[in-house]
């Protein structure tokens, strides 16, 4: 079993508590009717969470505060860590109590921990398929309203790195921006006038002409937008020594090496948390004295 590094802490999720219990009042509503006409009040008993695929584990202390903000009574027993790979078939956890309790936060506990694993298992498929290129995978913005902090968490339990959180902790001039401040100059100025001397400035670059002139101006790290390989290659070797690279548009786990080939810094990759699939995992409820 693998120790959790201490980046990956979940209880550094702010406002994880909150987000949980928005999600059991959108899924409980004023009762769980099912669960009322048909489980004891008194009833104990024990389930056990486990994996039906190969997966990468992410989000396991996340389930474990669902249940526990249910029935802080509910004891919780894990038998993986995140950002483990986890076999098919394989039992993650145990939840012991009031059978009441493990059957209403049940598919909340296993919403989340499917979507994060599910995230962490397709950023491991990245991470290695570009192993020993020196090219870094990356997430962007392009998450679950309200679920942002959990997906990027989950991206690096799978062993990829964060892109900037928000819209206020990194500068990132696209073209819109670009096109509004008059040009690529005119935008990197405006934002040595307003941003602090520690925030580094990202730009982005459809072709060579754009990377010159983003270098030119001073740029961090220059955005090559869905670039072409060979020109990709170009703007690596213009930006040598200047400025980061990153590689984005349109990359999947079919070019992603192609890409990371070109000698880019950095690769971003939209689909880690807008089209990975949810992990198959299921609970199966054991009623009795829980052992």
């Amino acid at each position: 079993m693998t120790e959790e590094p201490s980046k990956r802490v979940i209880i550094m999720v702010i406002g994880l508590n909150e987000l949980i219990k928005a999600a059991l009042a959108e899924d409980i509503g004023p009762a769980d009717v099912t669960t009322d006409a048909t489980v004891p009040h008194d009833l104990m008993g024990e389930a056990w969470i486990g994996t039906k695929q190969e997966m990468v584990l992410a989000g396991i202390s996340v389930a474990e505060r669902v249940f526990k903000i249910v029935d802080p009574t509910i004891v919780f027993e894990r038998f993986a860590m995140d950002g483990e790979q986890v076999p098919a078939n394989r039992r993650i956890a145990a939840v012991r109590g009031s059978v009441r309790a493990l059957l209403i936060a049940e598919r909340v506990a296993l919403n989340l921990l499917q979507r994060m694993s599910g995230i962490a298992t397709l950023t491991r498929q990245y991470v290695e398929a570009v192993a020993g290129t020196g090219a870094k995978i990356v997430d962007t913005r392009k998450t679950t309203p309200g679920l942002r902090a959990l997906e990027k968490y989950a991206v690096t339990a799978g062993g990829a790195d964060n892109h900037r959180f928000g819209l206020f902790d990194g500068v990132l001039i696209k073209d819109n921006h670009i096109a509004a401040a008059g040009g690529i100059r005119a935008a990197i100025d405006g934002v040595r006038i307003s941003a602090h001397h520690l925030m580094k400035i990202e730009v982005e670059a459809s072709n060579l002409s754009e990377v010159e002139e983003a270098l030119q101006a001073g740029a961090d790290v220059i955005m090559l937008d869905n670039m072409p390989v060979e020109a990709m290659m170009q703007a690596v070797a213009m930006a040598k020594g200047m400025a980061l690279t990153e590689a984005s548009g349109n990359v999947t786990l079919a070019n992603v090496r192609e890409v990371a080939a070109t000698g880019v810094d950095l690769i971003s990759v939209g689909a880690l948390t807008h089209s990975a699939p949810a992990a198959d995992i299921s609970m199966k409820l054991r009623v009795g004295t829980p052992v």
